[in-house]
């Protein structure tokens, strides 16, 4: 990243909500992938296209895709894979504004797994942001004793795993590229996608099991001309997402730039709405907004000082 960029607030903060508006709406296209194929197939297939045409970008535009640290990289796109398997796999099936907040706890188990292992001190307004956030996933996955499943946890497990990627991208990515990032993300969802779909081919689920989560458990599938679109249509908005939001960190001061990302709980919702009529109850809505004003709060109290070549943490799903 160039010095520069950090003059354009304003431009930075369009760049990066034009960003979350596509992942919103193109999040909610997950569950018509559902119902054409399953999470196994979908991740190697994107995960092929995706690789292609950022190897043919580092091929003619010149850009290094080689990491500098293999086991950095490679530890950092397991964390982010295993996170989004989960994050794409429950948005087959559960209300994407839910899924969405769920991977917004991220910032909360940063703070967390910060203080515990890497000796960092928080003060009391994020103590206090630990406690909203806290109540804001009570709130979403279901307040009474039955209400709280397995399942509605998911996308809680996504937020912790995605906190252990931001970690990994702030302690020991930040001289690799983007690209290299990237393709090292994608690659690593194509690896998950294959093992689903051999662990597939040679175990049957339980009907039980597989009636909970049928996207997590559907093997490979004939694709359809619907699936193909689909795919098409989620990895062209992920990579445009990814470069809207690489230049908007480009442009913005990080702590305040990771604010304007939850704008994309907004978009996700509305998105929702539009294409399935779907919205959170009240109760759901109130955690949302809980978790917004935790993770607000943590990041404008973690000012930090930033590699000037660190990358977005906030990468294309």
């Amino acid at each position: 990243m160039n010095s520069t960029g950090r003059d354009r607030p304003l431009l930075a903060v369009l760049l990066v909500t034009l960003a979350m508006a596509d992942l919103g709406l193109v999040d909610n296209f997950m569950r018509a992938v559902a119902q054409e194929a399953g999470l196994w197939q979908f991740h190697l297939m994107r995960a092929i296209l995706v690789c292609f045409v950022l190897a043919l970008l580092a091929r003619f535009r010149g850009w290094r895709i080689k990491p500098r640290n293999w086991r950095a990289v490679a530890l950092r796109s397991f964390f982010f894979s295993s996170s989004m398997i989960l994050y794409l796999g429950a948005a087959g099936f559960l209300p994407i504004a839910q899924v969405g907040a769920g991977l917004f706890t991220a910032p909360i188990f940063v703070l967390v797994i910060s203080a515990l292992f890497f000796g960092t001190r928080i003060g009391l307004w994020r103590v206090l942001a630990v406690g909203i956030g806290f109540v804001g996933v009570v709130l979403i996955l279901g307040p009474e004793a039955g209400g709280i499943s397995a399942v509605s946890t998911i996308p809680v497990m996504a937020g912790l795993l995605y906190a252990l990627n931001n970690i990994a991208t702030r302690r020991w990515c930040a001289g690799e590229t983007t690209l290299t990032l990237l393709f090292g993300v994608f690659a690593a969802l194509g690896l998950w996608g294959a093992l689903g779909l051999g662990v597939l081919a040679l175990w049957q689920v339980p009907p039980d099991i597989a009636a909970q989560i049928p996207f997590f458990a559907r093997g490979w599938v004939a694709p359809s001309q619907t699936f193909i679109t689909l795919l098409l249509v989620h990895g062209t908005g992920a990579l445009v997402a990814v470069a809207l939001l690489t230049r908007g960190y480009q442009l913005g001061e990080v702590s305040f730039i990771s604010v304007v990302e939850y704008v994309y709980l907004g978009f996700a919702a509305f998105w929702s709405w539009a294409l399935y009529g779907a919205l959170p109850d009240r109760l759901g809505v109130v955690g949302i907004v809980a978790i917004v004003i935790s993770g607000t709060i943590i990041a404008l109290r973690s000012r930090e000082v930033v590699p000037v070549d660190r990358v977005s943490t906030q990468v294309p799903q």
